[in-house]
C-alpha cells in the first residue's frame, strides 16, 4: 500500500466554501463514491466523494474550514494496483470534473454508498440542508431509498407526523387565543389598570421563560446550627439580641459558591457568536415583593461584605424598591438572583431565571423534620433550594455539584467562618 493526498475536485465555480460536514475519521476504511465531506456555498451544498478505496491515515481539516480546488483534505493508503490502474485517468482534469457530476448522479441514481450505518445517517446535502433549515435531526428521519437514505420528501413526512410539536419557526410571538365569550357574560367583571412595574417586568419574563431552556433543580439545606447561631447573636455594645435575616447568610453563601462554579456567573447574550461573558464580580439580584409588583435591586460586591453589612443593605434596598427610590441601573447588571418565599410559605417552585442571567436560586419556608442519622431519626431545620439554570451553559451534573457546594457552605461549620 503506499500513500496518497486526497485534495478538492474541479467542483465548478466554487471558492473559499465552508466544510459544514465531515463523514469519515482517521483510521476508517473507505470505498470510491463514499462521500467524505460536505462543503457549503451561498448557493447549495455539496458532498466530496472519494476516488479510491483505502484507509484514512491522515485529516487535514476541520468542520468550519475554508477549502478550495486543490485543496488538500485527507491522506490515505490505497493499494498499488488500485493506483496503477486509476493513474493514468486523472491527467485529463476536465474528464475528472465530468466524472465528479457523473459519479454524484450515479450515486443518487443507483444509490450506491457504503457507509457505517450505526454512526451517520445517508442523506443527499441538499436533504440535510433542508433538515437544518427546519430544525429536524436528520437521525431521526426513517429514509425511503436504498439502504435508509433519507430524502426531501421523507423528512417533509416526518414534519407532518408530528402534529403534536409545534416548530418554534412557524409560532407567531404575537398569536393570541380569541376568546369566543367575554368574561362579563359569566357575572359581574371590574377592568382595572395593571400595575407599571408588573407591565414592564413582563416582557422579560415573557422573553426569559421563552427563550431559555430552564431546568430546575431542587433540594434541601440542612440549616440547623446556621438558625441557632444567628438567633444567638448579639451587638458587643448594646448586649442586644442582634437581628439578621436568613437572606443575609444565603447571599454569602452563594457567592462563595459563585467563586468555585464561574460558568454560574457568566451571560451568554452573545452564544450564537460562541461567546460567554465571565463577570469578576459578584452583584447579587433580590427579588422584593412590593405592592407595585416584583423588583429585584442588586447588592453589590457580596463578596467584600460582611453578615452585618448585608442584612443592613438587604433592608435599604427593599426599602428603596416599596418607596419607588431605586435607581433602574440598579436593577440591572447582577451576577445571579435569588427569589425567597420564606417568609410567606412554600417549599419548592419554579423560579424564572432572570436575563441575561444564566441561574437563580429559589427559596422555600423553613421547616423541622426528622431526618435519619447514624441509625437514629433526629429533628433538622432543613430549608428548601430551587435552583433553576440556562442548560445551553448549564448542565445537570454541574448544577447538583452547585447545590451540594451551596449545602455545605449553608451547613454546620460555615456560620462560625462567617465575620458578622
Amino acid at each position: 500500500m503506499s500513500k496518497k493526498d486526497i485534495r478538492v475536485p474541479n467542483i465548478g465555480d466554487f471558492k473559499d466554501v465552508e466544510i459544514i460536514e465531515i463523514l469519515v475519521k482517521k483510521g476508517q476504511e473507505i470505498k470510491k463514491n463514499d462521500p467524505l465531506i460536505t462543503i457549503e456555498s451561498d448557493k447549495s451544498s455539496v458532498e466530496i466523494p472519494s476516488l479510491d478505496d483505502g484507509i484514512i491515515t491522515g485529516l487535514d481539516i476541520k468542520i468550519g474550514d475554508k477549502v478550495s480546488e486543490g485543496d488538500k483534505i485527507l491522506e490515505i493508503d490505497v493499494k498499488e494496483n488500485q493506483e496503477e490502474t486509476e493513474e493514468p485517468q486523472l491527467p485529463k482534469k476536465r474528464e475528472i470534473k465530468k466524472e465528479k457530476v457523473e459519479i454524484k448522479t450515479s450515486v443518487s441514481q443507483k444509490n450506491v454508498v457504503v457507509k457505517d450505518f450505526s454512526t451517520k445517517t445517508l442523506a443527499s446535502p441538499k436533504a440535510r440542508k433542508f433538515a437544518r433549515e427546519l430544525g429536524i435531526d436528520i437521525a431521526k428521519v426513517d429514509g425511503s431509498e436504498r439502504q435508509g437514505r433519507v430524502t426531501e420528501n421523507d423528512i417533509k413526512l416526518f414534519v407532518a407526523t408530528q402534529s403534536n410539536k409545534s416548530d418554534k419557526k412557524e409560532i407567531k410571538k404575537d398569536e393570541t387565543i380569541a376568546q369566543e365569550y367575554h368574561h362579563s357574560e359569566f357575572g359581574e367583571v371590574e377592568l382595572k389598570d395593571i400595575p407599571r412595574v408588573k407591565r414592564l417586568s413582563s416582557k422579560y419574563l415573557m422573553n426569559s421563560w421563552t427563550n431559555i431552556p430552564h431546568v430546575t433543580n431542587h433540594d434541601e439545606a440542612d440549616i440547623t446550627e446556621l438558625e441557632e447561631f444567628r438567633s444567638s447573636l448579639t451587638d458587643i455594645y448594646t448586649g442586644e439580641k442582634k437581628k439578621i435575616t436568613p437572606l443575609a447568610f444565603i447571599v454569602k453563601a452563594l457567592t462563595t459558591s459563585l467563586k468555585k462554579f464561574p460558568n454560574f456567573n457568566c451571560s451568554i447574550d452573545e452564544i450564537d457568536k460562541g461567546k460567554m461573558t465571565l463577570k469578576k464580580y459578584y452583584h447579587i439580584g433580590i427579588a422584593v415583593d412590593t405592592k407595585h409588583g416584583l423588583m429585584v435591586p442588586k447588592l453589590r460586591n457580596a463578596d467584600n461584605k460582611n453578615i452585618s453589612l448585608i442584612g443592613s443593605e438587604l433592608k435599604k434596598l427593599s426599602e428603596q424598591c416599596r418607596n419607588l427610590k431605586i435607581d433602574k441601573k440598579e436593577l440591572f447588571g447582577g451576577s445571579m438572583t435569588i427569589t425567597s418565599l420564606g417568609g410567606i410559605g412554600g417549599s419548592f417552585f419554579t423560579p424564572i431565571i432572570n436575563y441575561p442571567e444564566v441561574a437563580i436560586l429559589g427559596i422555600g419556608k423553613s421547616q423541622k423534620k426528622q431526618i435519619f442519622i447514624n441509625g437514629k431519626f433526629i429533628t433538622r431545620t432543613m430549608l428548601p433550594l430551587s435552583l433553576s439554570y440556562d442548560h445551553r451553559i448549564i448542565d445537570g451534573a454541574e448544577a447538583a455539584r452547585f447545590n451540594n457546594d451551596l449545602k455545605e457552605n449553608l451547613g454546620k461549620n460555615f456560620a462560625y467562618k462567617l465575620a458578622v
